[in-house]
């Protein structure tokens, strides 16, 4: 069995480098550990940079994207009782967008079936040579194959065999003290817009999946039991440090989903080992709190294309060869971006007096200079792929 680029991982990252080495005429295999409905349902991220949803249109897999997205022109920083408006559409030029990674996989996953994609689920990587190269792979009915090609992309996430797979591999991380409780909820949003909520008793975050659902974060302790978070609790908790001097009140509804993510940076380099790229989650974890992951992942993928696209084109190894330090100069200020909205927005449970008064001072100040505001938009809205 060949292919030219066997991908691991059927998550959005990997689903889009096929997508996009297709329209180039190059072949892929998508090897994905899980069912179609598991990847299809697994709850990530949800906001798009600006670079994100340009990519997805020109590619052509924006139409329920257009359709369906929520558009964003600012965000709310929330603290002190009030509200303080940053305008991102006003300060960049760019927006945001709300639209589930559920669905851009849905997206991804029809389109690479509608065009004759070999997308492979329940399918287990049980070995690969990043020389050869080949990966080894356990099918869902038990059988062991190898598929031999040119080059193979690391898009399986933290958790997969990818990266051990890359030798000498550095590593750089930070583990936060607390946590995200995560839920969805069937009630429409309270807000037009992100709200993001600093408060005594934590951090909130007021998102929303669509004009009747909403999605809310709550800061929590990273060894917290979803067990002991009744629905009742949830709200109570997220009315309180959402509250406002003026009587804003939070829509309540029930809850269908809630879980507990842990809060982490990480950073593996070099992003590629012979024949071997790391892309997404495999090479970088952020905080969710700058609302980077996904987008990363999505540049990864697009640098990681167009080198293989000039490679079967040319027969330049150029783009390939400057892969890792492309990718890794954004992962880097990606990294800064969210670690600096985390501690700006986050309750550290070790701080004492003196480090909160700083931190409140930095929200005043982030919310009254133009400059700090202009800095934080364009971060958040995302720097031009290139």
């Amino acid at each position: 069995m060949r292919t030219q680029v066997a991908i691991i991982g059927g998550g959005p990252a990997g689903l889009l480098l096929s997508h996009l080495l297709h329209l180039q005429g190059i072949d892929s295999v998508v090897l994905e550990s899980r069912d179609r409905g598991y990847v299809e349902r697994r709850q990530r991220a949800g906001m798009l940079e600006q670079g994100t949803t340009d990519v997805l249109r020109e590619s052509g897999v924006g139409e329920r994207l257009d359709r369906e997205g929520l558009v964003h022109h600012g965000l709310e920083l929330r603290f002190g009782g009030a509200g303080h408006r940053v305008p991102l559409t006003d300060l960049t030029g760019r927006t945001v967008t709300v639209y589930a990674q559920t669905e851009i996989v849905k997206d991804l996953v029809a389109r690479r079936l509608a065009d004759g994609g070999d997308v492979r689920f329940e399918t287990e990587v049980v070995g690969l040579d990043p020389s050869a190269p080949s990966v080894t792979f356990r099918d869902a009915g038990g059988g062991t194959h190898t598929l031999d090609c040119d080059y193979i992309a690391g898009c399986d996430g933290f958790h997969g065999v990818s990266r051990p797979a890359v030798p000498g591999l550095r590593t750089f991380s930070r583990e936060y003290p607390f946590a995200w409780l995560g839920v969805l909820a069937d009630v429409p949003p309270s807000t037009d817009e992100l709200i993001y909520a600093n408060h005594d008793r934590g951090f909130a975050l007021h998102s929303l999946r669509s004009p009747q659902v909403s999605r809310l974060y709550l800061q929590v302790a990273p060894d917290e039991d979803i067990a002991d978070w009744s629905d009742a609790r949830i709200w109570e908790e997220l009315a309180a440090r959402f509250a406002t001097d003026d009587g804003w009140k939070l829509r309540e509804g029930p809850i269908t989903d809630k879980s507990i993510t842990p809060m982490r940076s990480f950073v593996a380099e070099p992003m590629r080992h012979d024949r071997l790229f790391l892309a997404g989650d495999a090479a970088h974890i952020v905080p969710p709190t700058g609302a980077k992951g996904l987008n990363l992942a999505v540049s990864d993928v697009i640098v990681l294309a167009r080198a293989l696209t000039e490679r079967y084109a040319t027969g330049s190894d150029a783009l390939l060869d400057a892969y890792s330090s492309t990718c890794l100069r954004r992962v880097w200020r990606a990294e800064h971006f969210s670690y600096w909205m985390t501690t700006l927005l986050h309750v550290d449970p070790a701080a004492d007096d003196f480090a909160l008064r700083l931190q409140r001072s930095h929200l005043d100040y982030v919310a009254s200079s133009e400059a700090a505001k202009a800095s934080l938009a364009e971060n958040y809205t995302g720097l031009p792929l290139d």
